[in-house]
C-alpha cells in the first residue's frame, strides 16, 4: 500500500512538474523598452528587444501611413505608456500561436500589479475585442472589460468625445431636434437661417447615417465598437426616419422662404410706390403753395405799387398851382385883300397877258 502511495505521489509530482514546465514554456518576463501604439509594446527579454502585440484587443490606428489617425488612437497609446512605463517589469503569457504575420510576438501582458493590460485597455473604452488566428485565451476577460466600458460609456462609447460614433449620432440627433424646436419663420431672412440650420443638421445626420449603414467588417471594427448589430440597426432606422422628415421640412422651409421673399418684395415695391406718391404729392403741394405765395406776393406788391402811384399822383396834384382866370386870346389881324381889277374887256374869255407887276392885262 505504501509503495502504491509513493508511486501515486511520484506520478502526481511528475504531472505537476510537467504542467509547471509547460506553463513556464508558455510564459516569459521582461522589461518594457517603449510603447509603439495602443496595442503594441517593445519588451527586452533576456537582453533581446521583442515587439509584443497584445492579444485579443485592438486599439484605434495611429501608425498606419495609409490611414488617418483613428478616434482615440493617441489616447490609447498614451494610456499604454502610463500602464507600461519604460523600465517597468512585465509578465508575458502566450497562446496557440506565438507570432503574427508581421513577426510580432503575440501575448497577454501582465503589469507589476498582475493586471492583464490587454483587458485594462478595453475597460477604458480604448480597445475592442478581436481574435487573431486560433488565439482566444484572453478574449473572455477582454470581452468582459469591453462590456463594462460599454455600460459605463467610456472611451469609444462616450457621447462626450466628439470623434466617437455615439457622439456623432447624438450630435446629429441634437442638431435635428434643435432645428425642429426652432420658432416658425416670419421673414425670408429668418426662413433662410432656418434652412441653413436644417441643411447643417442634415449633413451631420447623413454623415452619421453613412457610418451606421457602412459594412461592419473587421477593418472598421473600431468605428463600430459602440453598437451591436441590433443597436446599429435600430439607431439607423430612427435616424433614417428623422432624415426623411428633415428633408421634407427643409424643402418646405425653402418654399416658405421663396413665398416670404416674394411677399416682402411686393410689400417693398408698394412701400416705395407709396413713398414716391407721397413725395410727389408733397412736392406738388409745396409747388402750389410756392405759386400761391408768389401770386400773393406779386398781388401785394402790385397793390402796394398802385397805392404808391395813387399817393404820388395825389401829391403831384396837390402841389399843382391854382389855375389863372381864363383870358381868351385876341383875334388875329388879317390884312384886307386888294380888290381884284375889273375886266376891261367885258365878255373876253381868252388868254390874258399881264403887264409887269400883274395888275393889268390885255388879251393876247
Amino acid at each position: 500500500m505504501r509503495k502504491l502511495l509513493i508511486g501515486s505521489t511520484a506520478a502526481a509530482a511528475l504531472v505537476a512538474g510537467s504542467l509547471i514546465a509547460a506553463a513556464a514554456a508558455n510564459a516569459d518576463s521582461g522589461t518594457v523598452v517603449r510603447v509603439v501604439d495602443g496595442d503594441t509594446v517593445v519588451v527586452s527579454i533576456n537582453n533581446n528587444d521583442q515587439t509584443i502585440r497584445l492579444l485579443n484587443v485592438n486599439t484605434p490606428e495611429t501608425k498606419d501611413p495609409n490611414k488617418p489617425t483613428e478616434c482615440l488612437g493617441p489616447e490609447a497609446s498614451e494610456y499604454l505608456k502610463q500602464a507600461l512605463p519604460a523600465g517597468s517589469k512585465v509578465r508575458l503569457e502566450f497562446d496557440v500561436e506565438r507570432h503574427d504575420k508581421y513577426g510580432r510576438t503575440l501575448a497577454g501582458v501582465f503589469n507589476a500589479s498582475n493586471q492583464l493590460v490587454n483587458a485594462e485597455i478595453a475597460r477604458k473604452g480604448l480597445g475592442v475585442p478581436m481574435v487573431v488566428g486560433e488565439n482566444r485565451k484572453f478574449l473572455p476577460p477582454v470581452q468582459a472589460a469591453h462590456d463594462e466600458a460599454r455600460k459605463a460609456g467610456e472611451g469609444l462609447f462616450a457621447e462626450s468625445i466628439e470623434c466617437t460614433l455615439p457622439a456623432k449620432v447624438a450630435a446629429a440627433s441634437e442638431a435635428l431636434a434643435s432645428a425642429e424646436e426652432a420658432a416658425p419663420a416670419t421673414t425670408s431672412s429668418a426662413a433662410g437661417a432656418s434652412a441653413s440650420t436644417w441643411a447643417s443638421a442634415l449633413v451631420a445626420a447623413k454623415a452619421a447615417h453613412d457610418l451606421l449603414s457602412a459594412e461592419r467588417d473587421s477593418e472598421h471594427s473600431i468605428i463600430w465598437a459602440a453598437y451591436s448589430t441590433g443597436e446599429a440597426a435600430s439607431k439607423l432606422k430612427a435616424l433614417s426616419d428623422r432624415i426623411t422628415r428633415a428633408d421634407t421640412t427643409l424643402n418646405q422651409v425653402k418654399e416658405q422662404q421663396k413665398t416670404l421673399a416674394a411677399t416682402e418684395k411686393k410689400a417693398e415695391e408698394e412701400r416705395k410706390a407709396a413713398e414716391a406718391k407721397a413725395a410727389a404729392e408733397k412736392k406738388a403741394a409745396e409747388e402750389a403753395a410756392a405759386a400761391a405765395k408768389k401770386a400773393a406776393d406779386e398781388a401785394a406788391a402790385a397793390e402796394q405799387a398802385r397805392a404808391a402811384a395813387a399817393a404820388a399822383e395825389a401829391e403831384r396834384l396837390r402841389n399843382i398851382p391854382a389855375p389863372q382866370p381864363y383870358v381868351p386870346p385876341a383875334p388875329k389881324y388879317v390884312a384886307p385883300q386888294p380888290a381884284a381889277p375889273s375886266n376891261p374887256y367885258p365878255g373876253y374869255t381868252g388868254p390874258r397877258c399881264y403887264a409887269p407887276g400883274g395888275k393889268t392885262w390885255r388879251p393876247c
